[in-house]
């Protein structure tokens, strides 16, 4: 969901710098191909991601949520030398199309991939993460993040998205709607933990920065 009006918003892309043609190339395979297209975060975001992880430079990130590769590759463009990237997915039958782009932007081997449930994959993983993205199941945000801010190094990122949730945040909420309710509390949980310091980006449909103390 965009929250700037329409010319506005086309004027600020217009403005940011271009996605790399193998991330056009990605993003039109995943539209021909995979279903919820919309779940890419887009070549606009894709940019603000590939910012933060350049100004960061990680040597260690932690994604929860691969899809088809578009953010991680995003992520990679900033990682340091030597770094690693944990990337989750549910989903398996998107490996080969990840691995497809992984190999073609030359970044393959800096990509560790994992399939199942992240809950369960998380606490097998022996790493500290400097940088960690979080775009998967909404209602399990709460738990991703309390699984994975003991494993954060000190000044570390926590990127949060979809928190903005297409303004439903803001909407009387439906007993039923599980994802908004834990959404409010997780942007409540992120403002008021006292080891991170939050700031929530009005970014197409809400990205939370938060620096680990």
């Amino acid at each position: 969901m965009q929250f700037l009006p329409e010319k506005l918003d086309e004027y600020v892309v217009q403005h940011t710098q271009k996605e790399p043609q193998i991330l056009h190339e990605l993003t039109r395979e995943t539209w021909q191909k995979v279903l919820n297209p919309r779940m890419l975060s887009g070549a606009f975001q894709g940019r603000v991601l590939s910012m933060i992880t350049k100004l960061v430079n990680p040597t260690s990130i932690l994604e929860i949520g691969t899809y088809t590769g578009y953010s991680a590759l995003c992520l990679a463009e900033g990682l340091a030398k030597g770094g690693k990237i944990h990337t989750i997915d549910k989903n398996e039958e998107l490996v080969s199309l990840q691995d497809k782009y992984f190999e073609k932007a030359g970044v393959k081997n800096q990509i560790q991939q994992y399939v199942g449930n992240a809950l369960e994959i998380i606490p097998t993983i022996d790493a500290r993460y400097d940088l960690v993205f979080i775009d998967a199941d909404k209602s399990n945000y709460i738990n991703y993040f309390n699984l994975i801010i003991d494993k954060m190094n000190p000044g570390g990122i926590i990127l949060s998205d979809n928190v903005l949730w297409s303004g439903k945040v803001i909407e009387k909420l439906d007993p039923k709607d599980l994802d908004t309710k834990v959404l409010l509390e997780y942007n409540a949980l992120l403002n008021s933990d006292d080891r991170i310091e939050t700031v929530l980006l009005p970014i197409r449909d809400g990205l939370t920065v938060s620096r680990v103390k």
